[in-house]
């Protein structure tokens, strides 16, 4: 009995430092951040019911959308390849084609009336002397309220099911690297053959430049280079990443990150990303842990078993 309660005891601070010290730790070291669910409460709620027909027109015309974005889906290419693009716009115009799954609507209704807003840059983008590239959607000469949820329930209708790398590359992927996932700012990383020189060689020395030439442009937008997300899902807490996509204003006020504007679908698809790059030993992890468990237990018993068999002879 003496063990069992030495072993309760171990047990019981092993428990209380995971669960209560280290939580307790990290709340003094790191500002608290209340979440609030991806519900954006800041912004204007959408209030119409959306034509996807209306919205799909507008899109392709009025809208204006395609003269800067991509909806590979529906077979709409983008207008410059994302060096270009980058140059004109200072960051590569993400594709259209996914948005509409992996963003909160009534964000993206709110995006497209007022970027700046949306997108929480008021303090980078003041309108005077220097202006968000791109332009608030000023009406196609009818309810523009009304208008503006169209084009919503159009990109909603084009959203198909989106992967985790899809998710990642149009919500991150644009201005944040992924050097485990073999991602750039441009582009995955194309393969080549070890050990002899080939035209893939050649072709990766050229995209390498590309890649350095993007990276150099985007820094004269964003002040600096966006860091590599390789091991973020490890260098910071479950609480931060939510809370810091959620608002980046919350965790770093000043910072040049937009706000996101994911769902909470879109948020789990982006994480399961970094994890799959930045922690993918995580499910093997989880798969051995209750066989860990259950080792140490049936060790317990025997153990127990055996110094009773031992001290009974004794005695």
């Amino acid at each position: 009995m003496k063990e069992l309660k030495i072993l309760a005891v171990l047990v019981f601070f092993t428990l209380l430092t995971y669960w209560g010290v280290e939580p307790f730790a990290h709340s003094k070291m790191h500002k608290h951040v209340e979440f609030k669910n991806f519900a954006y409460s800041d912004l204007k709620p959408i209030g119409k019911t959306g034509d996807i027909a209306r919205g799909k027109a507008l899109v392709m015309g009025a809208g204006a959308c395609v003269g800067c974005h991509s909806i590979k889906s529906q077979g709409m290419p983008a207008p410059m390849d994302p060096n270009s693009a980058a140059s004109a716009y200072g960051v590569n115009p993400p594709d259209l084609s996914k948005v509409g799954a992996l963003f909160d609507a009534k964000f993206l209704a709110n995006l497209i009336e007022n970027p700046v807003k949306a997108l929480k840059l008021e303090h980078k983008f003041d309108g005077k002397t220097r202006f968000f590239p791109m332009p608030a959607f000023g009406g196609a000469g009818g309810d523009k309220n009304q208008e503006v949820a169209d084009m919503v329930a159009y990109l909603q209708s084009i959203a198909k099911e989106v992967t985790p790398v899809e998710a990642y590359e149009t919500s991150c992927g644009r201005c944040h690297a992924n050097r485990y996932g073999k991602w750039t700012q441009i582009g995955m990383v194309p393969k080549t053959k070890s050990n002899i020189v080939t035209n893939q060689d050649v072709d990766l020395l050229k995209f390498q430049t590309k890649v350095a030439d993007y990276q150099n442009t985007l820094v004269k937008y964003t002040g600096k280079l966006p860091p590599d997300l390789s091991i973020m899902i490890r260098a910071r807490s479950e609480e931060f990443l939510k809370t810091f996509l959620e608002n980046p204003q919350s965790q770093l006020p000043g910072t040049g990150m937009p706000r996101v504007g994911l769902s909470k679908e879109g948020y789990e698809k982006v994480v399961s990303y970094l994890e799959k790059t930045g922690d993918p030993s995580k499910p093997a992890r989880d798969a051995l842990g209750p066989w860990v468990i259950g080792f140490f237990i049936i060790f317990t018993i025997l153990a127990l078993l055996w110094k009773k068999s031992v001290w009974k002879e004794l005695h």
